[in-house]
C-alpha cells in the first residue's frame, strides 16, 4: 500500500487543492470520516464541515465545506464542494448572518414540502458548523 493518495477539492469556482497526501478527513453525512490509502471506494454526500488534510505527520490545512460530494478510490480522493475556504479566512459575523438567514428559511419552509423543510435544515446546519469553526479559529 502506498503512503500517500491523490486529493483534489473542487469548487464550482475552481481547482482549489491538488496535491499528494497520507490522510484527508471529510465531514459525511453519517459523520466524520478519515481516508486513508487503499479506502475502498465509495461515494458519499458531504454535510457542512471541516476538511482536514494531513501531510508530513501533521494537519496541514483545513478548509470549511458548506456541503458537495467526496468520490474515494484507493489513489484518489475527489470532494466536490458547494462552497470551501479556509477556517482561518472565516468570518464570525458572516457566519452568524448566514445563521440567521438559514432560520428564517427554515420558518418559511415549515409551510413547504418535507424536501424543501431538509434542504432549509441542511443549510442551517451548515452555517451552525461554520459559526462553529469561525469561533475555534
Amino acid at each position: 500500500m502506498a503512503d500517500t493518495f491523490e486529493l483534489e477539492l473542487v469548487s464550482p469556482e475552481r481547482l482549489l487543492l491538488s496535491r499528494p497526501v497520507e490522510m484527508v478527513t471529510v465531514p459525511a453525512a453519517e459523520g466524520e470520516m478519515g481516508v486513508l490509502p487503499g479506502h475502498a471506494p465509495m461515494i458519499v454526500a458531504l454535510r457542512g464541515g471541516v476538511i482536514r488534510v494531513r501531510e508530513n505527520g501533521a494537519d496541514t490545512e483545513k478548509l470549511f465545506v458548506m456541503g458537495g460530494f467526496a468520490e474515494i478510490t484507493p489513489t484518489r480522493v475527489t470532494v466536490l464542494a458547494d462552497d470551501a475556504k479556509p477556517v482561518a479566512n472565516l468570518s464570525r459575523s458572516e457566519a452568524e448572518q448566514m445563521v440567521s438567514q438559514a432560520e428564517t428559511d427554515l420558518a418559511v419552509a415549515a409551510a413547504e414540502t418535507p424536501a424543501a423543510r431538509d434542504r432549509a435544515m441542511d443549510r442551517l446546519l451548515a452555517a451552525r458548523a461554520m459559526l462553529d469553526s469561525a469561533t475555534a479559529a
